[in-house]
């Protein structure tokens, strides 16, 4: 998956801190644009039309080696309004996301037993490995991971976020330190966690470490040189070996797709918000840029990137757009109020949508886990309209 909204925004530089990390909106979205139009139920199956391809083997990070004939993602095609503007009120109820996700403390869905994540801090970001489930929570100024498998609870102090494989077989997060009014320190630790073990990578001159992705038996991460460092790199990592190695064709990344062909990173940024470049790994060739959109993720086929408005200060984003990701063309674009969109597969996004425009938090409105479809813009709900503000779509 993803980062996922909650899971790839983080600081850039230290004034840019309310513009990347707060989420949310500059500005209510009043009405449709365009040729708006509200969302139709999704009245055929919600799975994909196609099987998910199979997994392609990572491409060489070396920037100096470029492939012969380079690969695309699939096209995809659309039909309806480009434009939509939903009413959860009106949405159809559909099936329950296929991924792990949070209702109240409880992790539903992916391969495994409802479980309960113990104590009362708040819950940043979960996945399931194996038996198990991994969950980031609040403890006083800071995180920690919480492991818990049949009942037995273990705890990894400092850890800030966590991806994992589509398969539930191999999990990797980051810890990285801070004081204890929470200020970031220098230093951070990568772990990569399996079924069968545990191996860590000590950062001690980094700033900022974060998780992208756990593709092909590899750890890709970002982090800073500095603390007020403008750019974060991008590092592969095999799990077990000494060090990391420097990917010097992406700077500032975003998001990885699976086969780590494309990335996307923040090319600009500034008071008014960002730009976000699509570029070839291999050799750093920048495919599209969009200032409209700051993207998180991409479909698990590389097809589809996620993107979030351009300008985050607020409770929640106003849209969430689906965007080709050879071309950067709008294929899809939804608004709501919007608190986290992942890719549950290649043909659907699912979306924490509050109901109120801005009240569900506070008790007074009420949220879902929505699914929508790329191809033909309509949604579902995949859970039920609630009051409870702890709804989190796994990794």
């Amino acid at each position: 998956m993803r980062q996922k909204n909650g899971r790839l925004i983080v600081l850039v530089a230290a004034v840019a801190v309310a513009a990347v990390a707060l989420g949310g909106v500059f500005a209510y979205q009043q009405g449709p644009r365009g040729n708006d139009s509200a969302a139709a139920p999704l009245f055929a199956p919600t799975s994909p039309a196609t099987p998910t391809p199979s997994r392609t083997p990572t491409p060489s990070v070396t920037p100096s080696t470029t492939p012969s004939r380079t690969p695309s993602a699939p096209q995809t095609t659309s039909t309806g309004p480009t434009r939509i503007k939903l009413n959860l009120a009106k949405l159809p109820k559909g099936r329950a996301p296929q991924i792990p996700y949070l209702v109240g403390r409880e992790v539903r869905g992916g391969a495994g037993d409802p479980t309960k994540i113990p104590g009362s801090g708040n819950i940043h970001a979960i996945a399931r490995l194996g038996s198990r489930v991994l969950a980031v929570v609040s403890k006083g100024n800071g995180t920690e991971l919480v492991k818990i498998d049949y009942g037995a609870v273990e705890r990894v102090p400092d850890v800030t976020d966590l991806v994992s494989t589509d398969d539930q077989t191999a999990v990797a997060y980051a810890a990285t330190r801070t004081t204890e009014g929470g200020g970031a320190l220098r230093g951070g630790i990568v772990y990569a966690e399996t079924i069968e073990s545990v191996k860590s990578l000590q950062l001690p001159n980094s700033w900022d470490v974060y998780p992208l992705a756990y593709r092909n038996g590899k750890v890709y991460f970002r982090a800073s040189a500095t603390e007020t460092g403008s750019n974060w790199n991008l590092y592969e990592w095999t799990p077990g070996a000494a060090k990391a190695t420097e990917i010097t064709t992406v700077k500032s990344p975003t998001a990885l797709s699976d086969d780590g062909r494309v990335a996307a990173s923040i090319g600009l940024l500034n008071d008014s918000g960002t730009c976000s470049d699509v570029t070839l790994v291999a050799t750093g060739k920048k495919l599209w840029r969009t200032c409209e959109n700051q993207l998180s993720a991409f479909t698990p086929d590389g097809a589809t990137a996620i993107g979030r408005p351009s300008y985050l200060d607020g409770y929640c984003d106003t849209t969430v757009a689906a965007l080709d990701a050879s071309t950067g063309r709008l294929i899809r674009e939804w608004s709501s109020c919007f608190h986290q969109s992942e890719a549950e597969d290649d043909q659907h996004f699912l979306i924490i949508a509050d109901a109120s425009d801005g009240g569900g938090e506070d008790g007074y409105g009420r949220r879902a886990i929505i699914r929508c479809d790329i191809s033909t813009g309509a949604c579902e709900l995949a859970t039920p309209l609630s009051s409870t503000s702890s709804l989190r779509i796994g990794d």
